[in-house]
């Protein structure tokens, strides 16, 4: 008979933003949710460059405003807020042509009351610039919300190519959340086969625990262990980083990138266990 809950599946989230969500989704399949948040996200502390930038993009607003993430909107939303800017920003969005990399920018963008005008054609850099190759884009402005801190070296040369003028903004940045000790633990657990399913939702929180891993000289041990499991990855972007590691996916959502699905797909993933 088939089963469709996660009875006695031990469960790994490294996710910090939407835990409780994620967990209370997979309980309610039966699981047993194992938290183990490996960063934070944290406002930009340099916060002089968003400040500017902001200003700069209410005053002269771009041709377009390219959204990478719903945590980077949300971010410069707060950081308009206490500039006694959030009005003008909001409005300013509004009456911008605005393009998004996935799903999560349009939740953002949905809280502030607005939606998205162009969705990427894939949720990865390379879908933006598929999305990018269709338009008319020569000598205009173009506003990019930067995914953490990384620079986008592939974006800004193809915005280059296409003499575009990019003016991008990293309005947050990841801080290591768990010490060293608790992601160690977290490696000797997959090593003792205390772990099910280990469900990576953002590319930062393999890289902490690989880190981690390759301080303790771990890290060919972990790999090893990953492939013993079944490891979910939120998106292909996630699944990429793993793939490059070494790392099988077994569970990732076939389309809409986010945690509903990723639930979904695993629920799917045991139910042939009888």
């Amino acid at each position: 008979m088939t089963k469709n809950t996660l009875t006695d599946i031990r469960i790994v989230l490294p996710e910090t933003r939407q835990l409780d969500q994620l967990t209370t989704m997979l309980e309610k399949e039966q699981a047993t949710v194992i938290r183990c948040p490996l960063v934070a996200i944290l406002d930009n502390p340099d916060t002089a460059p968003v400040e500017s930038w902001l200003q700069k993009f209410i005053a002269a607003p771009p041709h377009l405003f390219i959204i990478m993430t719903g945590e980077g909107l949300r971010r410069l939303v707060g950081f308009a807020q206490r500039l006694d800017l959030q009005k003008a920003f909001i409005a300013t969005v509004a009456d911008t042509s605005k393009l998004v990399r996935g799903p999560k920018p349009v939740i953002a963008l949905r809280e502030i009351g607005l939606e998205p005008d162009i969705r990427a054609a894939a949720p990865t850099t390379d879908g933006i610039i598929e999305t990018l190759t269709r338009m008319d884009i020569e000598n205009h402005q173009i506003g990019i919300q930067l995914y953490g801190q990384e620079p986008n070296e592939k974006l800004m040369d193809y915005l280059n190519s296409r003499q575009v003028d990019p003016q991008p903004v990293a309005p947050y940045v990841y801080a290591s959340e768990a010490d060293d000790a608790q992601v160690l633990k977290l490696i000797h657990d997959l090593q003792n086969g205390q772990v099910d399913v280990l469900a990576f939702t953002s590319a930062s929180q393999f890289k902490r625990l690989r880190k981690v891993a390759q301080a303790n000289n771990l890290e060919n041990q972990m790999v090893e262990n990953l492939n013993k499991i079944k490891v979910a990855a939120v998106g292909p972007v996630m699944a990429q980083e793993l793939i490059d590691a070494g790392v099988q996916v077994h569970i990732q959502p076939a389309e809409k990138f986010f945690m509903k699905p990723l639930v979904n797909r695993i629920v799917e993933s045991f139910n042939t266990r009888g």
